[in-house]
């Protein structure tokens, strides 16, 4: 990662990012939470990379290293809150469902008029019906974890390169020198997943940037290595709750 800026309290605000920008790698001594109401984000800490389409949130907890990428236009939600509070009890990154009243929260809460006194009283109902509904919010892991083994790094990299390759695992350790056994292994004890749901994570993320870009769904299930469009569409419904279709600009 470049230098890293310490910036000590995390703002609550909305801020707009054009396709392909990016924020560079920061800390705060609060926490934060992260929205793109349009676009796709990703953020990535030393751990990995997570994902955030407009059905998602980001939890960033207090001193987590972390940049942002814009693909697509970016509205991007940031909530700050005390390092004192701590509504999900997490240490770690994780990704949040964000519902139609989650989402209504958010943007409320961030796009606030700047001379709103933030001790307001309606700003703190506001803010409190929204740290409950983060309470209730489920965690959906959309993240892509970064293996520290150099085998492990080898396959990963060779499938973030083309993830359409459909090799079995045998057949990508042939290439990197290492057995089918030892790969499993690895991807349970490094990334905490099996090579498949590896495998999938990597292509959801890929396509959800593609359908950022306006790339047809048909292309978009080619390019990221599903057998047909429908196969892609089923996995990305029950993944996020939807069709491809609504991450599309046009749409």
């Amino acid at each position: 990662m470049k230098e890293i800026r310490h910036e000590p309290v995390a703002p609550t605000r909305t801020q707009w990012l054009a396709p392909g920008a990016a924020i560079d790698p920061h800390r705060h001594d609060d926490h934060q939470i992260v929205y793109a109401g349009r676009g796709v984000l990703a953020v990535t800490t030393s751990t990995g990379l997570w994902i955030a389409p407009a059905t998602r949130a980001i939890w960033v907890p207090a001193g987590t290293v972390h940049a942002h990428q814009a693909h697509g236009e970016l509205a991007l939600h940031l909530v700050g809150l005390p390092a004192s509070e701590n509504p999900l009890n997490l240490a770690e990154p994780a990704v949040l469902t964000v519902g139609p009243l989650l989402r209504e929260l958010i943007l409320a809460h961030t796009d606030a008029p700047p001379d709103e006194r933030p001790e307001s009283p309606e700003r703190a109902r506001l803010r409190a019906v929204l740290l409950d509904q983060l309470r209730v919010s489920p965690q959906q892991p959309v993240h892509l974890p970064t293996p520290s083994s150099p085998q492990l790094k080898a396959v990963c990299e060779i499938l973030r390169t083309n993830p359409a390759d459909n090799r079995t695992l045998p057949a990508l350790g042939r290439e990197v020198g290492a057995s089918d056994r030892t790969l499993s292994r690895l991807f349970k004890a490094d990334l905490g997943m099996t090579f498949p749901q590896w495998r999938t994570q990597l292509r959801l993320y890929r396509a959800l940037v593609l359908l950022s870009e306006d790339t047809p769904v048909t292309t978009v299930a080619h390019c990221c290595g599903w057998s047909s469009a429908s196969a892609f569409i089923d996995v990305f419904r029950r993944s996020f709750g939807h069709t491809p279709g609504a991450h599309q600009p046009r749409s």
